[in-house]
């Protein structure tokens, strides 16, 4: 395996990323309805366009399993391919953040357990909660700090 950050944001790696962004959201995010999930997307696609540090995991192949997004020292995003889950990517990628970025705040989906769980065990604690997502939804936001 092997991270790099994304030096040239060209459309078939975005393509590829928001594929692995929306093929995760669907098996991770059960709170959200089909539609919910193509209204997110164009902010999945923006954010993967203009979040500061982009990070990927490949394979020995060049393939992309998973990604993060940084901005400062806040995580942004961590999507791991469903298929690839339960490997320890998302902690090699997120220690990996935390090592050369010095990651130390993320914010989480409250219905997201799976993911919760994960930043929990890393070392992450809820400080905040927020009643509504950053599009303004129902679905509360924990604000987690290392």
């Amino acid at each position: 395996m092997k991270i790099t950050e994304v030096k040239n944001r060209n459309k078939d790696l975005i393509d590829c990323l928001l594929e692995i962004w929306e093929n995760t959201v669907r098996v991770t995010h059960l709170f959200l309805s089909n539609s919910e999930i193509e209204n997110i997307k164009p902010y999945a696609l923006q954010a993967l366009n203009e979040v500061s540090h982009l990070l990927i995991i490949e394979n020995e192949d060049n393939t992309p399993l998973g990604f993060m997004g940084i901005n400062g020292t806040k995580l942004e995003m961590l999507f791991i391919k469903s298929d690839e889950r339960k490997k320890g990517l998302g902690k090699e990628l997120l220690l990996y953040g935390i090592k050369k970025y010095n990651i130390n705040e993320l914010t989480v989906n409250e219905q997201n357990l799976l993911a919760k769980n994960f930043y929990e065990h890393m070392g992450f604690k809820v400080y905040k909660r927020l009643n509504l997502d950053e599009q303004g939804r129902p679905y509360p936001i924990l604000i987690m700090k290392l």
